[in-house]
């Protein structure tokens, strides 16, 4: 045993020095590759991590910490009613509309408070793919038809992925409803409006914070996004109050945090990451420094962002050096992906779902490179199916989803949307072609 152990040292050893040996430092492609993954990298952390990721971890602590793992069992356990179970996570993730890796924290946090594989799944998927905003640009840009498609075929997948992981899966599910069943009835914490208030706040911070601009000047999207930072700014007010009154925070903290921010907001006017960053660091120290909830709401949400972030920032830093950034290229060719999703075949469905599975796309991006895709000989069949799996799927998605339901269970899940997107994409390309 100790023998085989050493084997396995030089075998480690040995293909490490093959690997450097060979590398190809100095030719364009390679060290562009290397470029292009710390640029993606750069704009990750600086468009995502302090306006999406912090804000969705705080709500996966707060999950963990304040909402009772009865309420999650009884709307998204095992043993809940299937038709409430599915129609709560699909709306949920609708109303979210964030990135397949912002939805990574709230996934987990739901997960390990009960909620059954089905439910989690279908949570996971409508997440990032049933983005309101982002299929009316679609049928905008795309043409009406493409909207529709991926509306109806977004709700759809999210379900039915949801039903499947289920069914794949019931010895598990079964084992999990037994145990759930056997567990006894939780004290009654604070009444339920007040929890609701609690994550609108925190959620209407996540949505407005990230409120993208959109493509017009006129409308309700432009008009929201003309207010986006007092909305934001009200729930952030709102939440601080409900911690003093409900959580027993200190009010001079909260006063604190909020003149910093205000302050900050007036003197780096047009430069919202200043004062958000300044709020993000104050409510932290606040809910560092109190006993009970609000230390625990703060220690939740850290193991969030221990256990998620590397693995997203690595996922990142891979992802860019294969693909590059919208425009640049990576390790792989631009043009081979455009030459393999022309026409309508079986062949190309399935590289565009796969390729999008691996791409990662901030919200609303993927609009834009399909429109420059569909430009470049891309069939109708292959951008709905790169539509319905990209968004939803990213590689630093699955390092983190990985990590939280297990291997199988990720490679299934992976495997069914890329396969689902296939199908949809072939009959959608048959319909229009």
């Amino acid at each position: 045993m100790h023998l085989r152990d050493e084997w396995k040292k030089l075998a480690l050893i040995t293909a490490v020095f093959i690997t450097l040996f060979y590398l190809p430092v100095g030719t364009g492609r390679f060290d562009n590759a290397l470029l292009e993954a710390l640029q993606l990298a750069k704009w990750y952390a600086r468009e995502h991590v302090l306006l999406c990721l912090i804000p969705a971890f705080f709500i996966a602590g707060a999950i963990s910490v304040f909402v009772s793992q009865a309420s999650v069992m009884r709307y998204l356990g095992a043993k809940a009613n299937k038709v409430l179970a599915y129609g709560v996570a699909s709306v949920s993730g609708s109303v979210l509309a964030v990135c397949s890796c912002t939805v990574l924290p709230l996934f987990a946090g739901i997960y390990r408070m009960g909620a059954g594989l089905g439910p989690a799944t279908a949570f996971l998927y409508s997440g990032p793919a049933i983005n309101v905003l982002a299929i009316v640009l679609t049928a905008r840009i795309l043409g009406m038809s493409m909207g529709i498609a991926r509306a109806v075929g977004a709700v759809l997948f999210s379900v039915i992925i949801g039903v499947l992981m289920q069914l794949i899966f019931r010895g598990e599910e079964k084992k999990k409803a037994a145990a759930q069943a056997a567990m006894p009835d939780p004290k009654t914490g604070r009444p339920l409006w007040q929890t609701g208030l609690y994550f609108a706040s925190m959620v209407s911070i996540l949505v407005f914070a990230n409120w993208g601009r959109p493509a017009g000047e006129t409308g309700i999207w432009a008009a929201v996004y003309g207010f986006k930072w007092i909305v934001t700014a009200i729930s952030a007010a709102a939440l601080g109050l409900m911690l003093i009154a409900w959580f027993r925070v200190k009010w001079w903290k909260i006063a604190l945090t909020a003149t910093a921010t205000a302050g900050l907001a007036l003197i780096f006017h047009g430069q919202p990451m200043i004062p958000f960053a300044a709020a993000v660091i104050g409510i932290s120290i606040t809910a560092g420094s109190e006993k009970g909830e609000p230390s625990e709401w703060l220690s939740a949400s850290w193991g969030f962002v221990v256990q998620i972030l590397p693995l997203l920032l690595f996922g990142v830093l891979i992802a860019g050096a294969l693909l590059g950034r919208v425009g640049h290229e990576g390790l792989m060719p631009p043009e081979w992906i455009s030459s393999a999703v022309g026409g309508n075949s079986l062949r190309a469905n399935f590289f565009a779902s796969f390729a999008g599975a691996l791409m990662y796309f901030a919200t609303l991006t993927e609009v834009p490179i399909l429109q420059g895709l569909i430009g470049n000989g891309m069939g109708n069949g292959p951008a709905l199916a790169l539509l319905l799996a990209g968004p939803a799927l990213s590689l630093p998605n699955m390092l983190v989803i990985r990590s939280v339901i297990g291997t199988k269970k990720t490679l299934v899940f992976v495997a069914l949307v890329i396969v689902m997107a296939t199908l949809s994409g072939v009959l959608y390309g048959w319909m229009t072609g």
